[in-house]
């Protein structure tokens, strides 16, 4: 098989598949119901950026990063040596050291024989000669069309005269914005064509952030510390979105790596099928409840 003339291979049950690239990345280019062609990850194999140490290809779907983002950390070339290693139930991407980083990228998929899910570990290794500061950073471009769903803590409120969590705000984004619905236990962010970008932020403690997307509801799970030190004043769950696409990304905690030393960042993807859910706060709240969420 091949993504817009690039080699993969297939991880798949019966309930959906993941296509990942064999010569780039780690990249996940594919995810769909079993049985269907429509693919939920956005597609943008022309997409680059020229970078003082080459061009970077984004292609669309899952990639792995190290935050804080920085130009040109983020953006060194992927394009070739992966390492491609068969693993029981699943398969091992692993990255040459990136040449201007000393990191190397790991993403490790584990697919369930009886369940529609993906346990993905998503590792950065320091192969360098110094320390250095980073954070795992899991990236999943989307196709337009649905809606971004970041739960809110839900609780009694406290006599405590404190704050209770946290909303970040990038400089392009505008409250005003039409696709943002910010709401007391979750905040919505529409798949909607549109610019400027749009981006929010949070520390999430329910440890889950989803994407609705017609019938078809993909969870992305993972381990909320909110003890640790993390990037964009504190954030594990972000929600980018512009004219093409929209990212769902969560983040593990900042480190710092000293030569030979790894970090791991894990989620868990389940996808939902034949959901009737409006894509509004309602049908939300009542999907949330539904499935238990």
């Amino acid at each position: 098989m091949d993504f817009h003339g690039y080699p993969v291979n297939r991880l798949e049950n019966q309930y959906f598949y993941v296509d990942y690239l064999t010569q780039a990345g780690p990249r996940l280019v594919r995810l769909g119901v079993a049985g269907s062609g429509d693919n939920l990850l956005a597609e943008l194999p022309r997409n680059t950026m020229e970078t003082p140490y080459g061009e970077y290809r984004f292609y669309g779907g899952h990639r792995l990063w190290h935050a804080p983002e920085a130009m040109p950390r983020s953006y060194l070339p992927d394009d070739h040596g992966l390492s491609v290693q068969l693993i029981p139930g699943g398969v091992r991407l692993l990255q040459p050291v990136e040449a201007g980083s000393g990191i190397r990228k790991t993403m490790e998929l584990h697919l369930a024989g009886d369940a529609p899910r993906l346990v993905i570990h998503h590792t950065l290794t320091n192969e360098g000669l110094w320390p250095i500061q980073c954070a795992p950073w899991a990236i999943t471009q989307l196709k337009l069309g649905g809606v971004a769903i970041i739960p809110q803590q839900q609780g009694v409120p406290t006599p405590q005269l404190l704050p209770d969590r946290r909303l970040t705000i990038w400089n392009y984004t505008r409250l005003q914005d039409a696709r943002l619905h910010l709401a007391d236990d979750a905040f919505l962010i529409d798949g909607a064509p549109s610019l400027p970008p749009c981006k929010i932020g949070t520390l999430n403690p329910r440890g889950w952030v989803a994407y609705l997307v017609g019938e078809t509801l993909l969870i992305k799970r993972f381990d909320h510390q909110p003890q640790a030190a993390h990037v964009d004043f504190g954030c594990d769950t972000e929600v980018y979105c512009n004219d093409q696409f929209i990212e769902v990304e969560t983040l593990g905690a900042l480190v710092t790596l000293q030569p030979g030393e790894s970090t791991t960042h894990t989620e868990t993807w389940e996808l939902h099928t034949g959901l009737k859910a409006a894509p509004t706060l309602d049908g939300v709240r009542a999907m949330i409840q539904a499935l238990s969420l």
